[in-house]
């Protein structure tokens, strides 16, 4: 259920729809469908439940290949905060800390509809990187709960061939809700990676 429908059934809930009706309308609620390319904008909304060429993993799923010591990779394409532009120079900023599932590899801002070429080159160096030029490496993308950049990261891993891609919708919202652990991480570099 996406945090969308859960809000939704909450609110059911507290003004006194009975749990019948709210699970009738929580079916009835149009399932996002899987766009033919790339979402463009509007990234955080929710998602669809499939990607074509790929599989999608829920939270125990994922677990249980994790602790199966599965040679996966996770792959968080979360953007990176930036500084703001507005800053005066020295000034000093200090960026959120990114907080991702533990053993995971943080490949910012490639989950993008459209990938400017440094991007696009840093997400396919790192891919090669990462799988060791093996196309049929299990690679976990993901990010935040209704969140396409995951999708759009995963959907790229598809086209350019890697056989066996898994997305994992919830990210780190998920992960966490499950009383999962997670760990700081630090993005992998643009250059030197």
């Amino acid at each position: 259920m996406t945090r969308t429908a859960r809000l939704l059934t909450s609110l059911m809930l507290l003004v006194g729809v009975p749990p019948l009706a709210v699970a009738a309308a929580d079916d009835r609620v149009s399932p996002v469908p899987e766009p033919q390319g790339y979402r463009l904008d509007d990234y955080r909304a929710p998602v669809p439940k499939s990607l074509s060429g790929a599989t999608v993993l829920d939270t125990e799923r994922l677990r249980r290949m994790l602790e199966r010591g599965d040679d996966t990779i996770l792959i968080d394409v979360l953007p990176a905060p930036r500084r703001p532009e507005n800053l005066r120079p020295g000034a000093l900023w200090l960026p959120k800390q990114r907080r991702n599932i533990p053993g995971s590899v943080w490949l910012p801002n490639t989950g993008y509809g459209i990938l400017p070429v440094e991007e696009e080159a840093y997400l396919r160096r790192n891919l090669a990187r990462l799988s060791e030029g093996d196309s049929g490496r299990a690679l976990v993308f993901y990010c935040l709960a209704d969140c396409w950049m995951s999708w759009n990261a995963a959907k790229r891993a598809v086209a350019w061939g890697y056989v066996n891609v898994y997305w994992y919708p919830a990210g780190t919202d998920g992960w966490a809700e499950a009383g999962l652990p997670l760990e700081e991480s630090v993005p992998v570099p643009q250059s030197g990676d």
